[in-house]
């Protein structure tokens, strides 16, 4: 998201408020800030349309969500997504494992 200037009030003079989506939002705070960078690009995923969660779109949609927050996220909230990744990782490298086994031994 750009923080563009915005127009200015000719008549009074005075430097522009907050360009963007989120000018009502962002009124007072400094475009330039890191924080308020953070915070319209929060107002932007809180806002942002999705794919419905049922298609395929949508599924990696909210992967993509899921690990832009996990590498947003430090100390357990970190360690409890990793932990969750390896999890389901490991789950679906025993299903493969079995699916394959069957397949093998019912071919030989």
């Amino acid at each position: 998201m750009t923080m563009s200037d915005g127009p200015r009030d000719r008549r009074s003079g005075d430097a522009p408020g907050p360009p963007g989506r989120f000018a009502d939002d962002l009124v007072g705070l400094d475009p330039d800030d890191p924080e308020a960078r953070a915070f319209a690009a929060h107002l932007d995923r809180m806002e942002r349309v999705s794919p419905s969660s049922f298609t395929v779109e949508g599924q990696l949609a909210g992967v993509r969500d899921f690990a832009e927050s996990a590498n947003r996220a430090d100390g357990t909230r970190r360690v409890a997504a990793v932990l969750l990744v390896a999890l389901v990782l490991l789950g679906t490298g025993y299903v493969i494992f079995e699916t394959l086994e069957v397949v093998l031994t019912t071919l030989l």
